[in-house]
């Protein structure tokens, strides 16, 4: 387990995306070739031109204290589920991460069908596999400027400061990941790519998030912070929705296997609620109430 406090903005920066950013605020067009877009190219560097100059305020007063932990531990696969281990004798399950599998009907197709157990080693196999989780978090401070933007009326700054904040802690998202697999964890030590490259995935290994398509259960969120100690390693919450707060922070699991990949598990069918409701031991009716948005029938109709 590893904690970064107070991380520098200025080295976060060079991770930013610009192109969610400017979505955000409904300005569309690639980064930086918006800029000689005829009708909003004058609107996004505007907004660039004041995004600079309050990431550089931020920079010179250090009114932002991003903050990250990151932790690896033994894991092994058992059908569908992800085992975390204490330490390699691999005799204590700390956790376990409960995942979905596509169900998807795939009659002119030889994919498979996908979960991100698929991605860990089974146990039978006696292979010592390994995952990671992290935490990434730009801080309170963004909220509380943003609060004080809103307290004199100023609603641009307001959410320029809230823009920023999102676009910060996916950058440090970026940024610890590259750290992950060139150093702390190392399973890519030679890797040497660009901003546009990072920003197009071109690594090995992938980080989804809880709530998240390749996992969509936000509550497995409670699991990864129990793992990461978040309570005490970092001033982050989570609501009673699992949100986290402050709001702009990133967490995730570390993949890896050079053949992860991204996926959405999609629709799925009343079946895999039961078993995955079982496999967690809650009710039927909590399964569905956080799986809502995947579920391929209606629970009311169903029962």
């Amino acid at each position: 387990m590893k904690v970064f406090k107070e991380i520098p903005i200025k080295k976060i920066c060079d991770f930013i995306d610009w192109k969610p950013f400017f979505q955000s605020w409904e300005l569309y067009g690639n980064f930086p070739q918006i800029f000689n877009d005829e009708k909003v190219g004058k609107a996004a560097k505007d907004l660039y031109h004041d995004a600079l100059n309050m990431l550089e305020d931020m920079v010179k007063k250090k009114l932002v204290k991003p903050s990250a932990v990151v932790g690896f531990w033994p894991a092994n696969s058992e059908l569908d589920d992800i085992v975390v281990y204490e330490n390699d004798s691999r005799k204590r399950i700390l956790n376990k991460f409960y995942n979905l599998r596509q169900q998807v009907s795939r009659k002119n197709s030889d994919r498979a069908n996908f979960c991100l157990s698929d991605f860990i080693a089974p146990s039978t196999s006696k292979i010592k596999d390994y995952i990671g989780g992290f935490l990434v978090t730009a801080g309170s401070e963004i909220e509380n400027m943003s609060f004080e933007f809103e307290r004199k009326k100023d609603d641009y700054n307001s959410i320029l400061v809230k823009s920023l904040g999102d676009r910060i802690a996916e950058a440090l998202a970026e940024m610890m990941h590259k750290k992950v697999r060139t150093d702390l964890w190392g399973y890519s030590k030679d890797e040497d790519l660009t901003n546009e490259q990072l920003i197009r995935e071109d690594y090995k290994g992938i980080r989804p998030a809880p709530g998240y398509p390749a996992c969509p259960d936000h509550t497995q969120k409670e699991t990864l912070f129990k793992l990461l100690d978040i309570n005490n390693n970092l001033k982050v919450k989570l609501t009673e929705s699992y949100a986290m707060s402050p709001s702009s922070s990133v967490s995730g699991l570390y993949f890896s296997n050079p053949k992860a990949s991204y996926f959405g598990v999609g629709k799925i069918n009343r079946d895999q609620v039961i078993d995955y409701a079982a496999r967690r031991g809650i009710s039927l009716e909590e399964a569905e109430k956080w799986l809502a948005p995947n579920l391929s029938y209606s629970p009311k109709k169903a029962a």
